[in-house]
């Protein structure tokens, strides 16, 4: 029999897409273009196999649905093919009409494209996940130190392993058409694809969570969803129904409390903490067992917006999470976190100084329990497509390896059923671990058959066990041979009881640990979150409960918000705990790298031109984007050395930028008028004789507290914005590179915070 012959047009495609992968191509000075190739301005006609993916883009690896490595190229589950052809591979010569009985009759029920268009058309959304909705996601890679071989046998925490990892970051609440920058708690759940298998860590950026049983998981996002009447409000928990259930379950205390703290609104996923919420059990070689807490610390440093700040954001770039992330790797500022562990002792009440380790709600403070630096993760790689990777990406935490497992948690014991459960309404059946982007990397043989979407093809005709007529196989693995084993804990002699331990009673303790570690300035943004809040509730009594809830926080906090709500100050219903404030919980006080962070460059396309390259090549050596602001777009200076123009006044605004750098003072543009642009029409600002807008980004700047540095005409700016040079975090002296080199100090730190000043 004659050898299959190959596609030559396949065969050309590879050929092409691998020549593109191992070129050496130089990085993009800016991301976000949104193809590999510049568009032309005429519709292409000469036909050509698809352009391989952009250099940051990388789908799933190539493992077969039974986890066996194929070695195929990635383009291999790509589109294919020079022409435009059926899902059946028929090459077509016309998509843009119907067939009909004539030009003007009607559509003939035999025209098969039609129909398979619009069906596949009708048939595209698949049900969006019920929390976790809006999220976004990259591919990396995790690399073990080595330190937690003493604790667990799991082979992929062994010193120098390297693990292929898919992440996805979230938000709980919102639709998927949502924004990313809303008050709320942000999922970050990691897939680990190990050689025994997949290992699924399905956090959040907040280290408790709001029930501590997962029987109430229905009522706590039922009341965080929108009213069901009119399904608003949409992505936000500023409404009566949250602040009903929170104020009358006061478990959820603490978890509101970080939520109503900056870690409720993230700068970016890239300087967000991680954390798995609940105790695991490990196992080590020898079979002992440690009792951890996982943790994700960002290399960049754990950072916020202001509120203002977020707000702004979502009406002017609702995807501001998803791109930051997305152009930060298109960038080559890959993010980066470091994996680590809190370990305690396996000990039978499963306690620790006190603290309850089985109650989601609680944390033990890092100054009781360091967190010890496990391995270091990096995304290096933005998917090809979002659908087939971030949508239908499928986490379980029942998704396990040797040398992890579970404990008695009763919110862990409850997602280990409701993730399996989910995955199988939202992707179609119980075959969605053979879609690409969920395949293990480790081989498969379940004895599992049939089902919706069933993808592998299985050989053999005995699905069962015991067997003889498949050779036996599969055979049972032991715990020599890499066995899965449950850790055999002692299930304790008790009653069937609907109850809880009655160390889960105290609701807050830990939420006056939290308020007592924050910095004033911390404090002020919480106490100003709540009162937002609660404002936005109907219910004058529901506000009043919430104050009660307060009071037993704290009542300089308590003081605090029920003067913006004009409502009388409650007393405490419970004692004060004495706790020990931990340093770890703030997000302020230490300097961090500045990779990817995004400069603004302000010119009037006249000044100092010389200055501007000047400072754009530094911000690209320095691994941050520089991003040139103008009064109109295109290219500044002569032909041979210009410089291009990424952000006009009328495209650009303040919440894009960490930092900006005033090298000019452009007068009004042709279309700073109200007709034109509404942010433009400012009398006072326009009587200046500077652009209105540009008065309005350094406003907005200043007041979110971000560096801004100016130098000869750009000083002037400042001034006609009212700005005084020698403020906490503007710089003016010096010339261009010199102004670069201390706004670049002050980034380190994220924000001048000495311009706010706290009342607190």
């Amino acid at each position: 029999m004659s050898e299959k012959k190959k596609n030559p047009v396949s065969a050309a495609a590879e050929k092409v897409a691998e020549k593109v992968q191992d070129a050496v191509l130089p990085a993009p000075e800016i991301p976000g273009a949104p193809g590999p190739e510049a568009a032309s301005a005429e519709e292409p006609t000469k036909a050509r196999t698809p352009l391989p993916p952009k250099r940051d883009q990388r789908g799933p690896d190539t493992y077969s649905p039974t986890g066996q490595e194929t070695g195929a190229p990635q383009g291999r589950v790509a589109q294919d093919g020079a022409h435009l052809t059926t899902a059946q591979g028929a090459r077509l010569y016309d998509t843009d009409h119907s067939l009909k009985a004539g030009p003007r009759g009607p559509v003939l029920l035999q025209d098969h494209h039609l129909r398979e268009k619009i069906t596949h058309f009708d048939h595209e959304r698949i049900p969006e996940r019920v929390v976790h909705a809006r999220g976004a996601a990259a591919h990396g890679v995790f690399r073990a130190y080595g330190a937690a071989a003493g604790i667990s046998k799991a082979a992929f925490l062994a010193e120098g392993v390297e693990t292929p990892v898919f992440v996805r970051f979230s938000t709980v609440l919102g639709s998927r058409g949502s924004a990313d920058t809303v008050r709320d708690t942000r999922g970050f759940a990691t897939k680990f694809y190990t050689q025994e298998g997949v290992f699924d860590l399905v956090g959040n950026n907040i280290p408790v969570f709001f029930i501590q049983d997962a029987i109430k998981f229905p009522d706590v996002i039922h009341a965080g969803k929108p009213h069901p009447d009119r399904e608003i409000p949409q992505a936000q928990s500023a409404h009566d129904t949250f602040w009903d259930f929170v104020t009358l379950h006061t478990e959820a205390t603490h978890h509101t409390l970080w939520n109503m703290s900056d870690r409720g609104i993230p700068r970016s996923y890239r300087m967000m903490e991680g954390f798995g919420v609940h105790t695991f059990r490990l196992v080590n070689a020898e079979g002992a067992t440690t009792l951890v807490k996982f943790h994700w610390k960002p290399k960049l440093g754990v950072h916020s917006l202001v509120w203002e700040e977020a707000q702004i954001t979502a009406g002017m770039d609702p995807d501001f999470h998803r791109r930051d992330l997305a152009d930060a790797i298109e960038a080559g500022a890959f993010p980066q976190w470091e994996l680590g562990v809190q370990t305690f002792p396996d000990t039978e009440d499963q306690m620790f100084e006190g603290i309850d380790l089985l109650d989601p709600t609680k944390i033990v403070p890092e100054e009781l329990a360091p967190v010890r630096a496990i391995g270091l993760m990096t995304l290096d790689a933005n998917p090809s497509n979002f659908f087939a990777e971030t949508e239908q990406v499928a986490f379980h935490l029942g998704h396990l390896v040797p040398g992890i497992d579970v404990t008695d948690d009763p919110l862990l014991q409850g997602r280990l059923f409701s993730y399996l459960d989910t995955q199988i309404s939202r992707l179609g059946g119980p075959n969605f671990g053979q879609l690409p982007i969920n395949r293990t990397h480790a081989p498969v043989n379940d004895m599992l058959r049939d089902g919706m979407h069933q993808t592998a093809v299985h050989r053999g005709v005995a699905p069962y066990r015991p067997h003889s007529l498949d050779g036996g196989c599969p055979f049972l693995a032991g715990a020599d041979t890499g066995a899965y084993i449950e850790v055999p804990a002692e299930v304790p002699a008790a009653r069937k009881v609907r109850d809880a331990a009655a160390s889960f009673d105290d609701h807050f303790s830990q939420a006056r640990l939290f308020w007592l570690s924050m910095t004033p300035t911390e404090r002020e943004h919480i106490a100003a979150a709540y009162t937002f809040e609660l404002g936005k509730c109907w219910e004058k009594a529901i506000k009043e409960r919430a104050l009660k809830v307060l009071a037993n926080i704290d009542p300089d906090l308590c003081t605090q918000v029920a003067s913006g709500l004009g409502l009388p100050v409650p007393e405490a219903s419970v004692p004060f705990a004495a706790v020990e404030p931990s340093p770890a919980l703030s997000q302020l006080g230490e300097q961090w790298p500045v990779d990817g962070r995004i400069i603004g460059i302000v010119t009037d396309g006249v000044d100092d031109l010389d200055g501007v390259r000047e400072v754009r090549r530094a911000v690209l050596e320095a691994g941050m984007v520089p991003l040139v602001i103008a009064p109109a777009g295109g290219t500044l200076g002569p032909d041979g050395d210009p410089v291009t123009v990424q952000r006009t006044f009328t495209t650009a605004r303040s919440v894009e930028f960490d930092a900006l750098l005033l090298a000019g003072a452009p007068a009004p543009a042709a279309d700073a008028y109200g007709a034109r642009d509404a942010k433009a029409d400012d009398g006072a600002a326009a009587a200046t004789g500077v652009e209105p807008r540009l008065l309005l980004m350094v406003t907005e700047a200043y007041r979110h507290g971000k560096a801004i540095g100016a130098w000869g005409a750009g000083v002037s700016a400042l001034e006609a914005a009212g700005l005084p040079a020698n403020s906490a975090g503007v710089v003016t002296d010096g010339a261009a590179s010199q102004v670069l080199e201390a706004v670049t100090g002050l980034l380190g730190g994220h924000r001048a915070w000495d311009r706010f000043t706290p009342a607190l």
